[in-house]
């Protein structure tokens, strides 16, 4: 009989051994759940300890406290009903009581408030996408609404805050700074950046910025690859604790064909701004942005084409972005205006002078933000996407010319010259800051494997 269990024994050890060459991380995950969760499998292992039955017995009798000593059953079963919470964000379509509804209220007098409160109206009905949540009593009668949104970029946040009193329901608004936190991500490329992002559940805000940071080395119409891949660390900025949208992308990391591809923001000391650089210092702005808008989809490039107004083949010696009408124009370089008007097939056009004899062009424009003589910076609003002149619908067609002709402007922003490094005096601090960097950066690729697996 226990010759058997040996030779059992040995053959169970024995396949453990295999399984564990061939899928270690898998046997070792298991083993290490087993062992946290007391072992619970059959594993034949024979017990050193004495036979459990054989240890001798002792009962403690001890008396305790009630935790309702002292009260009444009555006190018991008369407590106050219990608050519910819930959250959802503002649809343009609701109305006062599509919300209460979505919000689980039933509340006739709060949703009569919310139809006639300036306040509500002015900043919460109609709105998109604005955060709101409810404080109901156990019978859906509405304590408090709140909403919560970012109207800009100065760091606060807006919040409207309704609630019940003894003389009925009362609004305010409140101002408070938002907190930020960081958050770690990461993706593969299968088809597209924002598929990827999608699949991460990263913000679109997030994915614009990678493809921003990295449009000066990656052509992202036509040099990604599948397997590709990113990691990213970026901010998200919370109001009372909800997270209420994304902030600034502080470092990513983007390996493309094999090639990696690094971004740091840093602000040196004293300095009224920070910018980006490679993780070794280098200064990631360039003379000229890739792009005048931001990351959109191309749609004809500079090469030959067939014009859908002339109806025949010719050269296509810029770059048409499609957008829809509105979109902001930027400059993609420090300048002076030379022309701002309207141009035969360009319709409303804008033409920008930079250093070199360099000049870029600006056409189909649905609105012109800037005067003739004026000077502009890098990434300043010069006008808005549009389909005057020849156009067949909304987008910008952009050129760039040197001493007369014309260059392909993806070629000549790659080209163009990169701005100072970092400072030997902020040298030590950028440093330490990279190196934390890298370690958050290696973990967000951590996170994309594991929720790969």
């Amino acid at each position: 009989m226990n010759h058997g269990l040996t030779t059992t024994g040995a053959a169970l050890l024995d396949r453990i051994s295999q399984g564990i060459q061939k899928h270690p991380k898998r046997i070792t995950a298991l083993l290490a759940a087993l062992l946290l969760t007391g072992g619970g499998g059959a594993f034949a292992v024979a017990s050193l300890a004495p036979d459990p039955a054989d240890l001798p017995v002792r009962m403690i009798e001890q008396s305790i406290d009630s935790l309702a000593s002292g009260t009444t059953l009555a006190a018991l079963t008369e407590q106050p009903g219990f608050s519910l919470f819930r959250s959802e964000q503002v649809r343009s379509s609701d109305s006062a009581e599509s919300l209460l509804q979505r919000l689980g209220v039933a509340d006739p007098s709060a949703a009569a408030f919310l139809r006639r409160d300036s306040a509500t109206q002015r900043n919460l009905l109609g709105r998109t996408g604005r955060l709101v949540s409810a404080e109901t009593t156990d019978d859906h009668r509405l304590l408090r609404l709140t909403a919560r949104w970012a109207p800009d970029d100065s760091g606060y946040f807006k919040r409207l805050v309704i609630e019940k009193t003894d003389a009925g329901f009362t609004s305010r608004i409140e101002t408070a700074p938002l907190t930020a936190s960081t958050r770690l991500a990461g993706g593969v490329i299968q088809s597209s950046l924002f598929a990827a992002t999608d699949d991460a559940h990263i913000p679109d805000a997030v994915a614009v910025q990678v493809a921003e940071l990295f449009s000066g080395d990656i052509d992202f119409r036509r040099s990604l690859r599948k397997g590709d891949r990113f990691s990213i660390v970026y901010e998200t900025l919370e109001a009372d604790g909800e997270p209420l949208r994304s902030g600034r992308v502080l470092s990513a990391e983007f390996l493309n064909n094999g090639k990696s591809h690094e971004a740091l923001w840093f602000q040196e000391p004293g300095a009224s701004k920070g910018a980006y650089y490679t993780l070794d210092g280098q200064s990631m702005r360039r003379a000229y942005l890739a792009s005048p808008v931001e990351f959109s989809r191309v749609s004809s490039g500079f090469a030959m084409r067939f014009h859908p107004i002339l109806q025949k083949w010719r050269a296509h010696l810029g770059t048409d972005f499609a957008a829809p009408t509105g979109t902001a124009v930027r400059t993609v370089g420090d300048g002076v205006v030379e022309f701002a008007g309207v141009q035969n097939g360009f319709g409303n056009v804008i033409y920008i002078k930079h250093r070199n004899q360099h000049v870029t062009v600006y056409a189909h424009l649905s609105r012109i933000n800037v005067k003739k003589g004026q000077s502009v910076a890098q990434g300043e609003n010069i006008g808005a996407v549009g389909s005057t002149g020849w156009a067949t619908g909304p987008h910008l067609h952009f050129e760039f010319r040197v001493n007369g002709q014309h260059q392909d402007p993806m070629a000549i922003a790659r080209q163009s010259e990169a701005a100072a490094p970092v400072s030997a005096a902020a040298r030590p601090a950028f440093d330490r800051l990279a190196a934390m960097m890298r370690t958050e950066l290696a973990s967000a690729e951590l996170i994309q494997q594991a929720s790969a697996e």
